[in-house]
């Protein structure tokens, strides 16, 4: 019998009331990872909707799309690359390239960065990430990856359809499915 990812991925997601009085609802994704079925089925899934273009590398910025390029990767045969946020947490001692991003969902401005060196003229590359809602990290990264940028994968596609188009955003799921 063939599971239906769609409907698993809705059904194991959940909105939560931090109780801080302010109305505003997380989204807890906590139930995908969980999941193992949900699991093995994201890196096809995602990739699919860009196997045509033949990507061949993958680019993820943290913390989510660590877990999920890799996944990405692996599914078309393609490498991967972490895209790091600057900050207090980690000095990385390799030559990075950075951009900014220029406001986030939360609002904050923010840094995203690749190591250099490992994005080749060659590369084709697919962004990947569990949800976009302003498209502000995958607009940066487009900008910092050039002409190699095809496309950005994401689980969750939150972004008006304009944004989505200019950034050729592609979504198993969209924010009302939710």
């Amino acid at each position: 019998m063939a599971v239906d990812l769609g409907d698993r991925l809705r059904s194991a997601f959940r909105w939560t009331d931090p109780g801080d009085g302010s109305g505003y609802l997380v989204s807890n994704r906590s139930g995908w990872w969980r999941d193992p079925v949900i699991l093995s089925g994201l890196g096809d899934a995602l990739g699919d909707l860009f196997r045509s273009a033949s990507p061949t590398v993958v680019v993820s910025p943290e913390v989510t799309g660590f877990l999920l390029g890799p996944l990405v990767g692996r599914a078309l045969g393609a490498g991967f690359v972490e895209a790091y946020r600057a900050g207090v947490r980690r000095h990385i001692a390799e030559p990075m390239q950075w951009v900014k991003v220029p406001s986030d969902h939360r609002g904050d401005e923010q840094l995203l960065g690749v190591r250099e060196g490992l994005i080749r003229a060659t590369d084709r590359v697919l962004v990947v990430d569990d949800w976009a809602a302003t498209g502000a990290q995958i607009r940066a990264l487009r900008d910092l990856l050039g002409s190699a940028y095809v496309g950005a994968a994401v689980i969750v596609d939150e972004c008006p359809p304009a944004v989505a188009a200019e950034l050729t955003i592609r979504g198993l799921l969209s924010g009302d499915d939710l």
